[in-house]
Formats: C-alpha cells, sequence, structure tokens
C-alpha cells in the first residue's frame, strides 16, 4: 500500500522492490530479527552458565581443594586456600564460556546468521561494528540470483 508506482513485468506482474532500487539485504539491517537474535543470545547465555561454566568452576575449585588438602599443594601461609580456589573457580568459568561458543554459533546458524563475525560478539570491540566497510556478510537468496543474473548480462553486452 505504498504511494511509489509499481513497475511492471512484461507478464504484468509488479516487479520485485529490488528493480525499483528500494530492496535491502534483510539481515543487512542490524535490527531485523531482533527478537530472535535477543531469544538465542539469552539462550546462549543461559546453558553456557547452567551447563559449561557452572560445572566447570565447581569441579575445578573442587580439584584444587582436594590438591591442597591432600598436601600437593601448598596453601598460602596469609590467605590460606583461598586465592588458588578463586583462580581455579575463575579460570573454569572462562574454560566453560569459551567452550559453549560452537554451540552457541551452531544455534546463530540454524537462524540463518552465517560467516565471519556473526553473533553479538563479531566484528571487535563496539566502537569498531557498523562503520566504515562494514558489511554484511549474509547473501540472501535474491542477491544470489541478482549475482547470477549480472555476469549473464554482460556477456551479452
Amino acid at each position: 500500500m505504498s504511494s511509489e508506482p509499481s513497475v511492471q513485468q512484461p507478464d504484468g506482474a509488479a516487479a520485485p522492490p529490488a528493480v525499483r532500487g528500494e530492496w535491502k539485504c534483510p539481515l543487512g539491517d542490524r535490527h531485523v530479527h531482533r527478537d530472535d537474535l535477543r531469544k538465542v543470545w539469552k539462550e546462549c547465555q543461559e546453558e553456557s552458565f547452567w551447563y559449561r561454566a557452572l560445572p566447570l568452576s565447581l569441579t575445578s575449585m573442587a580439584v584444587t581443594g582436594g590438591l591442597i588438602y591432600n598436601g600437593t599443594w601448598k596453601a598460602s601461609k596469609r590467605f590460606g586456600p583461598f586465592p588458588k580456589l578463586a583462580v581455579a573457580g575463575i579460570l573454569g568459568f572462562i574454560v566453560g564460556r569459551m567452550s559453549y561458543a560452537p554451540t552457541c554459533r551452531s544455534k546463530f546458524q540454524k537462524i540463518g546468521i552465517e560467516g565471519p563475525g556473526f553473533g553479538p560478539w563479531g566484528g571487535g570491540p563496539p566502537f569498531w561494528r557498523g562503520g566504515p566497510g562494514h558489511r554484511c556478510h549474509h547473501v540472501c537468496e535474491e542477491c544470489k540470483k541478482k549475482a547470477q543474473a549480472a555476469p549473464a548480462e554482460q556477456v551479452k553486452s
């Protein structure tokens, strides 16, 4: 229901928006599918915490506590076993979060976001994202058709 005139194709059907010059890649706009992205990101955060980070953190702290208790490792004279337990817990947490990244990446690929640097962590620090040279690495079906049609047109001319 736009006020723009539609371009008619020879068979009488309206031309797609790409012909009129207003079509954009649906995943090139970072606000498209915001709810899906938010849902998958939240799911990744929760699952990485409960299924990887917390268990690895607690396990590494238990192993460290056992090593200190058995005398294999010595507790600090000033602070006791707490610094070693804290470091083991933090390292276990970080390794657990990092180990879930491939699973999270596959979840983003299932909703159609692929390519290098996809997802909220892609593209480096926030001040790099969306700057000059930022491109959508997604290739949609219409873009593929357009790219295949372009070389054929160049050969004809």
